[in-house]
């Protein structure tokens, strides 16, 4: 059995430094191993991936015409074939039909600085009398690419299994909307979904925020600035496989330097194309780990995958916010890659880590 065990992060066990972790940190021994097949062309990923599952996705990435995204223009990368699309193609081949959630779904808009943007609201058909959670999810992409369509399977599976009214947030993407523009839409999309949450059904007492990858920078990012602002905190933060820092030299991103379908590369590509100007790489908004104020921050849990450039990231934001007096519960998962918790259709894994973060949101929407 692979290792995906609950991990609750002792204060005393603090990193050293960006890319240096303390030795007895529980954390950090989830670190990869010296990976004698980092500098290969996938950096091992196929002999590394679950063969049943993983392994089988990635392959059909590949068949389906998939190329790395730094060998991509813009519009190559935000057309070309997605880990969504593999993962309907195996169903495909597979000969299976999964059954949809019971979700019910609406499309509207939220106001932004000279604008509108879209979110998507699933609501759960079966979950009983209302008002009911509510969980405001933002993507990834790496602030370029993919959109709330490409990320629905997590959203389904959350408002499913969650019984939560899940708001799917779109924002401005790069290089068209630089940096900050997401962040500033992530939080005017918080802020509506706490304003509008009784007209669609949800109560604005119990408010959550999620994310994957870039969207994960994205969520924690809302709680600071909710924070600063004094706005309703959310009730818990789910962050999945999180940007959370600038550094390209720690552990994860060495040994899974040309990993699929998330390569060092490809994070250069995405920081080319997001900064306006080189100074905001060292803003605390991208620098979660080193520079970033977490205290005072609601309750966090925070996924990674084995084969992914983040998964330090990962173990440095749960350490951070633990050292910041934060509750945070922290889930490695062996065999996958970046992008495995939408792909509950074809993988264990993520369906066991959807699970695990259901628990924790669960029991914070229960306290209030």
């Amino acid at each position: 059995m692979k290792s995906s065990v609950r991990i609750s992060i002792l204060a005393a066990h603090l990193i050293a430094s960006t890319a240096l972790f303390s030795a007895p940190s529980a954390v950090a021994q989830e670190q990869p191993k010296p990976n004698p097949l980092a500098e290969t062309p996938d950096s091992g990923t196929m002999k590394r991936a679950d063969k049943e599952d993983m392994a089988v996705v990635l392959m059909k990435m590949q068949e389906l015409g998939a190329k790395p995204i730094e060998s991509r223009t813009v519009e190559e990368a935000r057309t070309q074939t997605t880990p969504a699309d593999a993962v309907k193609a195996v169903l495909k081949d597979q000969g299976k039909v999964v059954p949809m959630p019971a979700v019910k779904k609406q499309d509207m808009t939220y106001p932004i600085a000279d604008g509108t943007q879209p979110v998507r609201i699933y609501t759960p058909e079966n979950a009983g009398d209302g008002p009911l959670p509510v969980i405001v999810y933002y993507h990834g992409g790496g602030w370029v690419i993919a959109n709330i369509d490409t990320y629905e399977s997590s959203a389904l599976a959350l408002a499913s299994k969650a019984k939560a009214i899940v708001v799917s947030v779109e924002y401005r993407h790069a290089p068209e909307a630089k940096f900050p523009a997401a962040h500033e839409d992530s939080f005017a999309a918080y802020k509506w979904a706490l304003e509008k949450a009784s007209s669609f059904g949800g109560d604005p007492a119990r408010v959550a925020i999620a994310g994957e990858s870039a969207g994960g920078n994205l969520a924690v990012n809302v709680a600071i600035m909710a924070r600063d602002q004094k706005v309703q905190m959310p009730v818990h933060m789910l962050l999945v496989y999180p940007v959370a820092g600038t550094d390209m030299n720690t552990p994860s991103y060495i040994a899974n330097q040309n990993a699929m379908p998330l390569s060092k590369g490809a994070m250069g590509w995405f920081v080319g194309k997001v900064l306006a100007n080189p100074e905001d790489a060292m803003s605390p908004m991208l620098n979660l780990t080193t520079m970033a104020d977490l205290k005072g921050l609601p309750p966090a849990t925070v996924i990674t995958a084995e084969i992914d450039p983040l998964m330090s990231d990962g173990v440095m934001l749960a350490e951070k916010l633990e050292a910041a007096g934060v509750t945070t519960t922290y889930l490695n998962n062996e065999g996958v890659t970046h992008e495995f918790f939408g792909m509950d259709a074809v993988l264990d894994d993520a369906r066991r880590a959807q699970d695990f973060a259901v628990e924790d949101l669960t029991k914070a929407f229960e306290k209030k």
